[in-house]
């Protein structure tokens, strides 16, 4: 089917007046008409009547017409799809945990800005896990995420690496042994289940470290207030807390060179659009530089 009779006779439908038709479409009218007529020998039913000087849908034409313009709109969306690959535009929505937000991907968004004023970026603070939830849901665009990622339905491009530190304050650190730390105070850490938990309990168990009990948090910098509270130890991320370290108001009591992996994630069905290729290129390129 002649997709131009069709595009004519949807116009037709649209204004009900074939000079206008003619005008839009940049045919002559004569050409419109036999259009119209090839198109209705070729559907086998009448499109258009006309009474007097006035012109009417059929029924017929009121059924073709309908179909014609969701078929064309479909087209549209496929075109609007299409140039999501072409060119950057419209909206790019990142989730990341907070630490990323505030550290890291500060500098991969004001490079995107600067380079692609015309997207506009959203920004969600959450855990990694939530943060995967919200790319299989498309809720976000991409993920910078802590820890593995599993589905075969996402992609991941690792971007490095950073040391387990075991931690807990100087107060406590100076008034007890280890064992007591371990025995006598809770173990603070990532809500079970979470991709984090899973490397926090390989990491205690080649350590040997049994702790009595658990204080379980929705997020790495809920733990890491918790833990200056002298409440307790925690495993941590070195990113997190070299500040602490430094200053001397964490002690660091073991540490677990390289355990955790940082990575970008995406839906391999959207791997190759335009914002999201651009975005993760930058962040790839910062985060090399970074190391």
């Amino acid at each position: 089917m002649d997709f131009r009779k069709l595009k004519t006779f949807q116009v037709v439908a649209d204004t009900l007046n074939l000079t206008k038709a003619a005008e839009h479409l940049g045919y002559t009218q004569p050409t419109i008409t036999l259009q119209l007529q090839s198109l209705e020998s070729e559907l086998g039913v009448s499109l258009i009547t006309r009474v007097g000087k006035k012109t009417y849908l059929t029924n017929s034409g009121k059924v073709v017409k309908s179909y014609i313009d969701q078929a064309f709109g479909i087209l549209d969306e496929m075109e609007r799809e299409i140039n999501k690959m072409k060119e950057p535009y419209g909206l790019l929505t990142i989730a990341a945990p907070e630490l990323y937000c505030n550290q890291f991907l500060s500098m991969g968004i004001h490079s995107f800005i600067a380079e692609n004023p015309q997207v506009k970026l959203q920004l969600f603070s959450c855990d990694s896990n939530e943060a995967m939830k919200r790319v299989a849901a498309n809720e976000a665009d991409l993920a910078i995420i802590a820890g593995p990622c599993l589905s075969p339905l996402m992609e991941s491009q690792p971007l490095g690496k950073e040391d387990f530190v075991l931690v807990t304050t100087k107060e406590l650190f100076e008034g007890h042994t280890l064992e007591e730390l371990i025995t006598k105070y809770p173990f603070i850490t990532y809500k079970s289940g979470s991709n984090l938990q899973l490397m926090v309990n390989e990491c205690l168990g080649s350590f040997g470290f049994q702790p009595s009990s658990f204080i379980e948090c929705i997020s790495d910098e809920t733990i890491k207030r918790t833990v200056l509270h002298h409440t307790g130890v925690a495993l941590l991320g070195s990113a997190l807390v070299e500040e602490e370290l430094n200053k001397g108001t964490l002690v660091e009591l073991h540490r677990f060179p390289e355990q955790i992996e940082t990575s970008m994630v995406v839906l391999k069905s959207r791997a190759e659009e335009k914002n999201i290729r651009i975005f993760s290129d930058i962040v790839q390129r910062i985060w090399a530089n970074m190391g």
